[in-house]
């Protein structure tokens, strides 16, 4: 990256995209969960270089405030995938102690009313879920419109606090659910 005399930041296309575009694909991901190293200044300048070619560009950087949303926007940014996990608000203070439930789902706000394609989408199988709750999860995909819904079993990680917690049916819980919200978002790309 460098900076012109006029203070504007460029940079060149980077590799991956380079390849991308050279062997057809039609959409780039950038994703660096919530990384806050990727500002709006170093992130504009990468999604305009890529726009160029004509490609879409999705998004999964995490929460962000409206103004970033809004400049990645206006750099070219198609998409953005943004995981609610689940719409259970005490389930999801306990599995996110450090974050905000009424941020996130201000977030997916925003990426709608900017004019994101958004994706979200829930984990199965999370201790002390219940059906209700993946219900009411199906039920939020539609109310926001959602574009993508994701939708995958709760598997833990041996090192995190919860190991113990696996669920050997979450698998089959996590395809009927798959199945449930494709009969309530039967027009929405969900995977």
């Amino acid at each position: 990256r460098d900076t012109s005399v006029t203070g504007v930041q460029t940079c060149a296309l980077p590799i991956f995209a380079k390849e991308g575009i050279k062997l057809g694909y039609k959409t780039l991901v950038l994703q660096s969960g919530e990384d806050s190293y990727y500002t709006t200044d170093v992130l504009c300048p990468v999604i305009s270089e890529i726009k160029k070619n004509d490609v879409a560009i999705t998004l999964s950087i995490g929460e962000r405030s409206t103004e970033e949303y809004e400049a990645f926007k206006n750099a070219g940014a198609d998409r953005y995938l943004l995981r609610i996990e689940t719409t259970d608000k005490e389930l999801y203070k306990k599995l996110h102690p450090n974050m905000s439930f009424d941020n996130r789902i201000r977030c997916l706000n925003d990426l709608k009313n900017l004019g994101y394609e958004v994706g979200t989408g829930c984990l199965v199988g999370l201790p002390e879920q219940t059906i209700s709750s993946l219900a009411d999860d199906i039920l939020f995909f539609k109310s926001i419109d959602a574009d993508m819904i994701g939708i995958g079993p709760f598997i833990p990680h041996p090192d995190t606090p919860l190991k113990s917690e696996q669920n050997p049916k979450n698998f089959d819980m996590a395809l009927k659910d798959r199945k449930s919200t494709r009969l309530n978002s039967s027009h929405r790309c969900i995977s």
